[in-house]
């Protein structure tokens, strides 16, 4: 392995470093009883924001995790002795404000590091006849940003704040489409009266997105349809701006710049907002598992029980089609009339529900639901920060400005993002990965020991299965990994000589510890035919399923992927609503 003094660790020695830590986030004395009101399947943040409401409204509120810890892809784990990770997912923004301020979340502990500037995109090849290396760093200063994008082109510079005010309106114009349940086209005439109005309501917030973005209708529309390279050719000229850029409409989607509809990947990366501050991304104090942590004690605060190490082993239902609980693995049943699965669509209805009672095309949909993934999350442990060419660390080794950003690795121009994308396409993983490195120490010391620091590399293109089918193993993991840390090294001499432990996650390690189909970050693409209407099938894309009082809470329903809570909370407002109708 490179690296002079670096430790591999596999999932294998992740479990023996955590052996013996166990977290009951129900009240002391807790114990699991027999019957609820409504069962929560995994401790994700949709489950526990789905809890907490539906505890919220009145119903005795269970949460099983079949996990040690409570989070699932949220989760701050020392996988290596000393240094706190944020294990999978690393960044936050997404999160609903409503949920903030409804579920208290700061009285419960949350507190998020805003990071300004927040992109920082080195660029190895001369961009300036004979000069050193140069960089491109974007931050909250729209001036300060453009007098960066100026280094490369003037007309991108002043192009930039049009480019951003039109995103902007965008954005604002669908944002409230993330908070209601999709409009059910059948249930505007075959649906129950409140199901109906339900529907009605879906249909009205439709026609007050497209009123709001008016006669700019067409060119948003090509937003959400074409290739976010085509969006970004209109608007700039630049290489380094496009491809930093593009990164946003590609990651966790096995998708290239080329790809049809990756321009609404960039849209939903760019949805959110911290503290006020719209499209902001920061880091979560303590890790994300900081953030689940905040979560739990919200619902448990409510009255709703989290239970952890209890794997649902199969959801239970009545002979005409209706939830009656959940069996464990240990054979364990706990009666409810509501369950709530936070688990992706394949594993709630292909696993976990029998069969028999699922409608053919709704099992052959279900398994066509997309779940391919080009992720490989390598988390590393260092004894001192990067060095990058283009701006090299002070004598003092303190942190600098882009020290704090999203890092871009190899996102130089849009074909090298494309040929990256191609080499997975082919069963090989990247020659020259994209890379996004973020290293949350440097705004929370008490990640990692004094002088060290903690790092998060998200690559990709790396497909579930080989070429030929072959299933990943040790070797095809370490040269991989090389390959990453080659990259690096490159922008950064001296990388590879400061790793002391890393932990490798390819697609099919973050199927298995995390639940991930394909080791799929969103549950399921991001694709515009898995959205909406469609998410993760047409016809039950309202957080419903063909069994009765059996709904979908977690990323493979609407609105989809990412730490955004707006799941858990539009499921368990429809299942409320649909218990005080039985």
């Amino acid at each position: 392995m490179a690296g002079g003094h670096c430790c591999w660790l596999g999932p294998a020695g992740v479990r023996r470093i955590l052996a013996g830590c166990r977290a009951n986030h129900s009240r002391p004395g807790a114990s699991l009883k027999r019957e609820y009101d409504a069962v929560v399947i995994g401790a994700g943040h949709n489950g526990l924001v789905a809890a907490a409401y539906l505890q919220k409204g009145g119903l005795k509120t269970v949460v099983l995790e079949r996990r040690y810890i409570v989070g699932g892809a949220a989760v701050t784990e020392e996988i290596i002795p000393g240094f706190h990770f944020s294990r999978a997912s690393y960044l936050l923004s997404l999160l609903r404000p409503q949920i903030y301020a409804e579920l208290e979340l700061k009285k419960h502990g949350l507190k998020v590091l805003l990071r300004d500037p927040y992109s920082f995109t080195p660029v190895l090849e001369d961009c300036r006849g004979g000069k050193a290396p140069c960089s491109l760093l974007l931050g909250n200063s729209m001036a300060e940003t453009q007098n960066q994008i100026a280094q490369f082109s003037l007309k991108d510079a002043q192009a930039f704040p049009k480019y951003e005010m039109f995103m902007g309106h965008l954005v604002a114009a669908i944002d409230p489409l993330l908070d209601i349940c999709p409009m059910d086209v059948a249930a505007l005439t075959q649906g129950s009266l409140h199901q109906r109005f339900r529907a009605l309501k879906g249909l009205q917030a439709l026609f007050r997105a497209g009123f709001a973005l008016g006669k700019q209708l067409p060119q948003y529309y090509e937003v959400l349809t074409a290739p976010i390279s085509k969006i970004l050719d209109f608007w700039f000229e630049s290489e380094p701006l496009k491809a930093t850029l593009a990164t946003d409409a590609v990651i966790g989607a096995m998708a290239g710049p080329h790809t049809p509809g990756s321009g609404y990947v960039l849209l939903h990366h760019v949805m959110g907002e911290l503290e006020g501050h719209k499209g902001a991304w920061g880091y979560v104090s303590g890790g994300m598992g900081a953030l689940s942590r905040a979560l739990a004690r919200a619902a448990t605060t409510l009255g709703a029980e989290i239970f952890t190490d209890k794997a649902v082993a199969q959801i239970l239902l009545s002979s005409d089609k209706k939830v009656q609980g959940v069996c464990l693995q240990d054979g364990t049943e706990v009666k409810s009339r509501l369950v709530l699965s936070n688990a992706s669509p394949h594993h709630t209805f292909l696993e976990l529900t029998p069969q028999e009672h699922l409608p053919l095309e709704f099992i052959q949909r279900i398994s066509q639901f997309d779940t391919h993934s080009p992720v490989t999350k390598i988390n590393v442990a260092v004894d001192r920060l990067p060095s990058f060419l283009a701006v090299s660390n002070t004598t003092n080794s303190d942190p600098l400005p882009h020290h704090q950003c999203s890092i871009h690795l190899n996102c130089e121009n849009i074909h090298t993002l494309h040929q990256a994308f191609e080499d997975a396409c082919n069963g090989r993983p990247s020659r020259r990965p994209m890379i996004e490195m973020c290293i949350p120490s440097v705004l929370d010391p008490t990640l990692a020991p004094s002088g060290c620091h903690v790092i998060s590399l998200f690559t990709q293109y790396t497909p579930y299965l080989l070429d030929e089918g072959k299933q990943w193993d040790h070797h095809d993991r370490e040269d991989y990994t090389n390959r990453v840390f080659d990259s690096v090294e490159a922008y950064a001499p001296g990388f590879k000589a400061s790793i002391i432990g890393i932990d490798v996650l390819t697609p099919p390690d973050l199927e298995q510890i995390f639940g991930l189909p394909g080791g799929n970050i969103f549950h399921g693409a991001m694709s515009l035919d898995q959205l909406y209407f469609a998410r993760p099938v047409p016809s039950y894309s309202s957080y419903q399923s063909p069994v009765q009082g059996l709904y979908l809470c977690g990323s493979g329903a609407h609105p989809g992927g990412g730490v955004m809570g707006a799941v858990g909370r539009n499921a368990a407002g429809v299942a409320l609503e649909d218990f005080k109708n039985l």
